[in-house]
């Protein structure tokens, strides 16, 4: 049986099963890139509800664990070389759960940086961007009369659904025919821009046909609905 116990996020959230992979999450868009590549992929876990209510994320367990206080996050109990490993940063865990199970990352060299780069297009791009669009739209910032910042950021979400409206122009995913870590890493925030940010009037969603179709048919696969409720308040 592994010994999670010098991790002390395991004090906070112990593990019923430490012998499967801990999952510590909420079910926002970069949470659910993580829960829906757990269960597209098959691997065993155990999901814990990191409460943004309670603050969670900023108990001494879990910085201890995971010092940038964010989720997703997992505890890998049969790491590399059988030992234990601790990872946050939702880009990063996919790329290591795709290289664990060898799913949804091509083996091929140039086909694999091809892919971490759209990756890293959600990452650096789409995820901020749209986020930032959702603080000026439904939270905080829709209050502020000055509607600049929400129109920038507007501006820059529709530029991104361009670029991915493009790509997917001539091809079923990002990938092509293989669907792959980088659709589970965007599809999740174009959902949210539409249904959490109710913006998909504001960036004209109805000019990226191919961008619907694509999410439409994410939307459709079994281990992304149950992704989609993972970790739940039980």
């Amino acid at each position: 049986m592994p010994d999670l116990s010098p991790f002390a996020i395991t004090r906070k959230w112990p593990a019923q099963h430490p012998q499967r992979l801990q999952l510590y999450s909420l079910p926002t868009p970069n949470g659910v890139k993580v829960s829906i590549m757990l269960e597209e992929t098959g691997l065993p876990y155990e999901a814990h509800l990191v409460s943004f209510e309670s603050q969670d994320q900023f108990s001494p367990e879990f910085i201890a664990t995971f010092p940038n206080n964010k989720i997703p996050a997992i505890l890998d109990p049969s790491g590399p070389q059988g030992h234990p490993l601790a990872l946050f940063e939702s880009g990063a865990i996919l790329i290591y759960l795709a290289e664990k199970t060898g799913q949804f990352l091509p083996s091929d060299p140039a086909a694999r940086y091809e892919t971490i780069q759209w990756l890293m297009f959600q990452m650096g791009g789409i995820g901020p961007m749209f986020g930032q669009l959702g603080f000026f739209q439904i939270f905080a910032g829709k209050e502020f009369e000055d509607k600049r910042p929400r129109d920038r950021y507007a501006t820059e979400s529709r530029r991104l659904l361009g670029v991915l409206n493009q790509r997917l122009a001539s091809r079923a995913w990002v990938m092509g025919d293989n669907y792959t870590v980088a659709d589970i890493a965007i599809f999740p925030w174009v959902r949210n821009l539409i249904e959490r940010y109710q913006a998909g009037e504001l960036v004209g969603i109805q000019d990226f046909a191919h961008v619907t179709r694509a999410l439409a048919t994410f939307m459709a696969r079994p281990a992304v609905l149950r992704g989609l409720a993972v970790p739940t308040n039980a």
